[in-house]
């Protein structure tokens, strides 16, 4: 390339005029002549694909169920007025070319096509690297920060590969790539097209396999070809971008989805002769595990030990909590504690893990002691422990569930403080008579909405609904399923709050987990 003689000194970083308005453009090849011949597509370049336009969204449909009531459909309302479309920002563009006379060709093309592209020149890539600014934070999410005057923000870079590198440790000197791996490395979310000569079609494709968008050859490009190249190009690394969050996303997604999974407990029932069925529902959106916590063991006497309760607040550290609660409540019963002292363990657990004083934790225990094992219609022996909790459901034969009472219970966790040797959570002690069934849950399930009103559905309503799924003939899963789903269909929509339902039955069939 010969030396530039335009007077201005070397370190210049724009063009005169560098916005459209220029003289009328001319050939990137000096030597060659004038050309009216139609705009030619570069090899292996496809046109522009038409973005579909996103349809109506459609409304879920209702939950089918014999008692849902569908309220009126109200008048539709009107269309909003479609928004003005904003105007198309100019595309800003970096030039890597060492020859002033072929960067004015560049310039005079680009205002020949017409196209909107904001011209900023550099000799090298030294002077390149000091205008290409980092990648700030605040361009995540699709939020744009202002660049400083002269620096950042580049739509696209063209980069002529016979400008020199100027790097005192090239990659490859080997290959003539070494400015262009350098220029990935420094702004790898920046779209590049590169500029070769006729003989360097294959040094070009080079470049594309490498990491560039494209690549043009000098003496077969013209102004309209020129821009549209440099459009695809940042389309093409907006879509390569896009594809990258997004397989970014599913990989954290895949992982969270997987750690809560696994956070999720496994009862430990062998031997006791019992179905055990579970449903549990986050209140947050796209997670999989909520502030509710719930756990079952047997241990080594033949007693039972069922527990389900609901730290305060819907977030992760909510979720954290509740896992740590319900790690902890185990551990303490295969240690041998058992009511008042175990639940004031439980409590110091609670704050010395909780975030701030504000958190609590509600909690329903249940104890139940080996029966006689010569007379399986022999009534069994029971104990509950509620911490603020509702209390659970006794599911009898006659379709008619019955609320357990609560009159013996006690404070959430972390309400109160509590002295180790002092029992605020007595025990409530009761029969559980032959082919007994018990449905335990948190408030999340009676919190709901009935209709419109403020109305909520309460212990009393789910337990006539409940009943009304159990005459209908279902039991366990299908009967949990149907309940909550029953429950959600009279809230008019999902439940916001943490649901953990738990239907724990005498069975003496071999265990099922549902």
């Amino acid at each position: 390339m010969p030396a530039t003689a335009d007077g201005r000194a070397p370190g210049a970083a724009d063009l005169p005029g560098a916005q459209n308005g220029a003289r009328p453009g001319r050939a990137l090849e000096r030597s060659a002549p004038e050309r009216s011949a139609p705009e030619r597509s570069a090899p292996g370049r496809s046109p522009a694909r038409a973005r579909p336009s996103a349809g109506p969204a459609t409304a879920p449909a209702p939950i089918p169920h014999p008692r849902s009531d569908a309220a009126p459909a109200g008048p539709a309302a009107p269309p909003a007025p479609a928004a003005a479309p904003a105007a198309t920002a100019p595309l800003r563009l970096l030039v890597i070319e060492d020859d002033a006379s072929d960067a004015q060709l560049l310039k005079a093309a680009v205002a020949d096509s017409g196209a909107p592209i904001e011209i900023h020149w550099t000799r090298g890539l030294d002077q390149a690297f000091d205008l290409l600014a980092p990648a700030q934070s605040g361009s995540r999410r699709g939020r744009s920060r202002a660049p400083e005057p002269g620096r950042g923000d580049f739509s696209c870079v063209l980069l002529d590969l016979a400008a020199p590198a100027d790097l005192p440790h090239p990659s490859d000197s080997s290959d003539g790539l070494e400015g262009l791996h350098a220029l990935l490395q420094r702004a790898p979310h920046t779209a590049v097209v590169v500029l070769t000569d006729a003989a360097g079609a294959e040094l070009g494709a080079a470049a594309v396999a490498a990491g560039a968008q494209d690549f043009l050859v000098k003496n077969e490009t013209d102004g309209p070809l020129l821009a549209r190249a440099l459009r695809y190009a940042v389309e093409r690394k907006r879509a390569d971008e896009s594809q990258r969050r997004l397989v970014e996303a599913e990989l954290r997604g895949q992982e969270n989805a997987r750690l809560q999974r696994h956070l999720l407990p496994t009862p430990l029932l062998d031997g006791a002769n019992l179905s055990f069925t579970r449903r549990y529902r986050p209140g947050r959106r796209r997670a999989l595990l909520g502030g509710d916590f719930y756990d079952a063991v047997r241990t080594e006497d033949g007693t039972v030990h069922v527990v389900i309760g609901d730290v305060c607040g819907h977030g992760p550290d909510e979720a954290a909590l509740g896992v740590a609660l319900r790690i902890a409540w185990r551990t303490l019963v295969f240690a041998g504690l058992t009511g008042e002292t175990l639940l004031t363990t439980l409590q110091h657990v609670l704050e010395h893990e909780r975030r701030s004083d504000e958190i609590f934790a509600t909690l329903c225990m249940l104890i139940i002691e080996p029966g006689d094992a010569t007379d399986p219609e022999a009534a069994e022996q029971a104990r509950l422990y509620l911490a603020g909790h509702p209390p659970p459901l006794l599911l009898g034969t006659g379709h008619t569930p019955v609320g357990l009472p609560a009159d013996h219970a006690g404070p959430a966790l972390g309400l109160l403080p509590c002295d180790d040797c002092q029992a605020v959570w007595p025990a409530h002690r009761f029969e559980l008579p032959a082919g007994w069934r018990l449905l335990l849950y948190t408030d999340g399930l009676i919190e709901g909405r009935i209709g419109a009103g403020s109305r909520r559905l309460g212990q009393d309503g789910l337990a006539d609904l409940v009943g009304d799924h159990q005459s209908a003939g279902l039991t366990r899963g299908r009967l949990v399923d149907s309940a909550i789903a029953e429950v959600e269909e009279l809230n008019g929509g999902a439940l916001t709050d943490d649901v953990a339902v738990l239907l724990l039955e005498r069975n003496p069939a071999p265990l099922l987990l549902g």
